[in-house]
């Protein structure tokens, strides 16, 4: 199979996906090579906010707006671990850097910075991240479990987590509500 590199795109879960992680789930790639793909779901908040994750790790929230901020799901893998995805890129301790714009940050600092009101522009916070082993991902997309399209920071950053997923489908031209459950190939 010949290999593609997806980071800096969505994957865009089909109805037909069974697996309860990523069911009607967007997926940002942060890294994609031959050593595997690592991913952020971007569209499932969960039962905590960002105040209470911060007060959680000991970091004072410098104000009860973070109570409004949600934390988000990221996949299945370390989800005792926060991550950080944001922009603009900035200097912070642990970022894998996605294109220019974007980066995932897994150090404290980033966090720290947030709280005081110094952190990056826009952030997105989850706990745990979406990771395949090498081909794995490769193979998924062989057997119609995922679209794929180049991401935009914009359906991220400046859409509810509700509509993301059919923001990331509108960027293919396509309803959701449309898709087959049925796979098959052309």
């Amino acid at each position: 199979m010949q290999q593609v590199n997806l980071t800096y795109h969505f994957l865009i879960a089909m109805p037909s996906m069974v697996d309860p992680n990523f069911a009607r789930t967007l997926t940002f790639i942060c890294e994609h090579n031959d050593q595997g793909a690592l991913g952020i779901v971007v569209n499932r908040p969960i039962e905590m906010n960002l105040h209470a994750l911060l007060e959680q790790i000991s970091i004072p929230p410098a104000t009860d707006a973070f109570k409004t901020v949600p934390v988000h799901f990221g996949g299945p893998v370390q989800v005792d671990r926060g991550f950080v995805l944001h922009t603009p890129l900035g200097q912070w301790q642990s970022t894998l850097a996605v294109g220019s714009e974007i980066g995932l940050t897994t150090s404290k600092d980033v966090l720290q910075a947030v709280a005081r009101g110094a952190g990056p522009e826009q952030i997105l916070v989850t706990l745990g991240y979406a990771g395949w082993a090498p081909g794995q991902l490769e193979h998924e997309l062989a057997q119609n479990a995922w679209l794929t399209v180049q991401a935009k920071a914009e359906v991220i950053f400046d859409r509810a987590p509700e509509a993301r997923l059919p923001a990331a489908m509108e960027l293919l031209g396509i309803n959701f509500a449309h898709l087959s459950e049925q796979a098959g190939h052309s």
